[in-house]
């Protein structure tokens, strides 16, 4: 299980609890302090983190707004980062390699779904403080926790798809057609 993603969450929001509490208890405005402080930090990482990831891998960003991708076109290893938006990828055109693709996307709260061709294993691991899943046909609802699902011929697969997700709040939906 993949627990980087809850461990992140679990201690940004001791911190935050931590922060919140002193600024209580000493009668300080922390508020004034560290919202500045937070956009400056996160300014920073969304500035250096394309030179953080190998250069194989293609980075998209956006505040807000959708990303929509069907039809022919080639799935790669992959990084989204959304404010708020929605990541609809159909796969049943796309070019896929014989191998394992990564897609990694990061949010606050979002919609990702996927269309995926049968023969394709599909791999989902949300990291959110709610998700909403609706995978293969079931519907599961998640809160704080990390959810893991495969579909059977994920290991046996020659072509495997891996998407790692990470939000707030995600609306997740993957179906094989």
């Amino acid at each position: 299980m993949n627990n980087k993603g809850q461990v992140f969450w679990g201690l940004a929001l001791l911190i935050l609890g931590i922060v919140l509490l002193l600024g209580r208890l000493l009668d300080i405005n922390l508020g004034a302090f560290c919202w500045p402080t937070a956009l400056i930090l996160l300014g920073i990482w969304l500035i250096a983190r394309p030179r953080m990831v190998d250069d194989e891998r293609r980075i998209e960003q956006r505040l807000l707004g959708d990303i929509r991708r069907s039809g022919r076109w080639t799935l790669t290893d992959e990084e989204i980062w959304l404010g708020v938006g929605d990541v609809r990828l159909d796969l049943s055109e796309a070019e896929i390699p014989a191998y394992e693709t990564t897609l990694r996307v990061y949010g606050f709260v979002g919609e990702l779904h996927l269309l995926v061709p049968e023969d394709i294993g599909v791999s989902v691991t949300s990291t959110s403080f709610f998700t909403e899943a609706r995978l293969w046909g079931d519907k599961e609802d998640v809160f704080a926790t990390t959810m893991t699902r495969r579909t059977p011929n994920y290991e046996h697969a020659e072509r495997r798809v891996n998407v790692i997700c990470s939000f707030f709040v995600v609306d997740l939906k993957v179906r094989q057609d």
